[in-house]
């Protein structure tokens, strides 16, 4: 079901007030999700930058945007933390968990809740902006660009929403919950259900442009680069799916279920499985280049650097490898296990921890 209430008039107008306000932080580093930054990170570890210890367990990932770290809570807290000192700058309550990562346009916190709502919040003055209504728990990263935000929800839909006034442009029905954060290229989005399905759709109009049957939960958000979608399954494969016709490029196995989402670099693609293990494949191919071991499920998903990678495991620690190779760099231990995904800023990877740690290492 597609339901449409604003124009294009609209879209443009709020497109031209984010762009003046600044770019976009979001989850996997942009709209397509590639996972890569323009940040170099530490090649060596030096010592722990600072520590932040929240109210209750936490699920999401950090995001940065200028010099404030994003972080939500169990408990509905919402935090803006220094990023240099690790301080907070302020405080904002939802009314249930946030389990998705945050994304930031300017000055405007986008945030999606347990509450069954997705929230605007003015960073300066921590006003409530606008409150968008869903049927069901917010889940799904949001991701924004052209001056929509686009999110999927348990309630089986995925939303495009005017993201300066937070009026509804339309809904497409997924036919299952949508946990994954949808990545856009040019004309499509991309996303997958719990369902096994995964969709591209057209961002204009919110109508299917094909269906691809997984036929295994999708908890892998896609990373879209040229004509290749790439994302991971329930069924422990990793896909490649042409972008235009929605056929199967190529897929290969691991020995473990897959709800890192890969990042795209140069040849390559990176990613981690509940096998224990972060790989990377040539991303023509599939054909495996390299393999790293850890001591624990990768359900992180991995950043990566024009030198290095930086992912988290549920045996505690944080890795940095060398993405030619796979080699160790160094990794930081921390005395719980580790789901979320880090983020580079600058010479810091921030990151987090289920106990309700937030992390800064250089």
């Amino acid at each position: 079901m597609i339901t449409r209430v604003l124009g294009v008039t609209s879209v443009l107008v709020t497109c031209i007030f984010l762009t003046a306000c600044g770019g976009a932080a979001m989850f996997r580093e942009g709209p397509a999700h590639t996972g890569v930054t323009q940040a170099t990170g530490p090649q060596q570890l030096d010592k722990l930058a600072w520590k932040f210890k929240a109210a209750d367990k936490i699920y999401a990932s950090p995001i940065v945007a200028g010099d404030t770290v994003y972080v939500g809570c169990k408990n509905g807290q919402l935090y803006a933390l220094d990023l240099e000192t690790g301080a907070l700058k302020w405080s904002s309550k939802m009314g249930g968990n946030i389990e998705a990562p945050v994304a930031v346009v300017g000055s405007t916190v986008y945030v999606a809740s347990w509450d069954k709502n997705v929230y605007a919040i003015d960073g300066g003055s921590q006003q409530m902006q606008w409150r968008f209504p869903t049927g069901d728990i917010a889940y799904s990263a949001p991701t924004i660009d052209g001056g929509v935000i686009y999110f999927g929800n348990k309630d089986s839909h995925l939303y495009a929403v005017d993201a300066g006034t937070g009026e509804q442009l339309w809904k497409f029905n997924a036919r299952d919950s949508v946990y994954t954060s949808p990545a856009i290229l040019d004309d499509k989005i991309y996303v997958g259900t719990l369902g096994g399905n995964f969709y591209a759709i057209d961002r204009e109009t919110g109508q299917e442009q094909w269906r691809f049957p997984v036929r295994s939960p999708v908890y892998s958000s896609p990373v879209v680069e040229e004509d290749t979608v790439y994302f991971g399954s329930d069924n422990k494969y990793i896909y490649a799916v042409n972008t235009k016709t929605g056929q199967e490029v190529w897929k290969k196995r691991t020995s473990g279920k897959i709800f890192s989402s890969p990042a795209v670099y140069n040849n390559a693609i990176y990613f981690g499985s509940a096998d224990t293990y972060v790989y990377a494949f040539n991303k023509a191919n599939g054909h495996r280049i390299w393999e790293f071991k850890t001591r624990g499920a990768v359900y992180s998903s991995p950043v990566v650097t024009a030198e290095s990678l930086y992912i988290t495991s549920t045996d505690g620690n944080l890795y940095a490898l060398r993405i030619a190779d796979g080699e160790l760099l160094w990794k930081y231990r921390v005395d719980d296990k580790l789901y979320s995904s880090p983020v580079v800023a600058g010479d810091k990877v921030i990151f987090t921890s289920l106990g309700g740690e937030v992390f800064a290492v250089k």
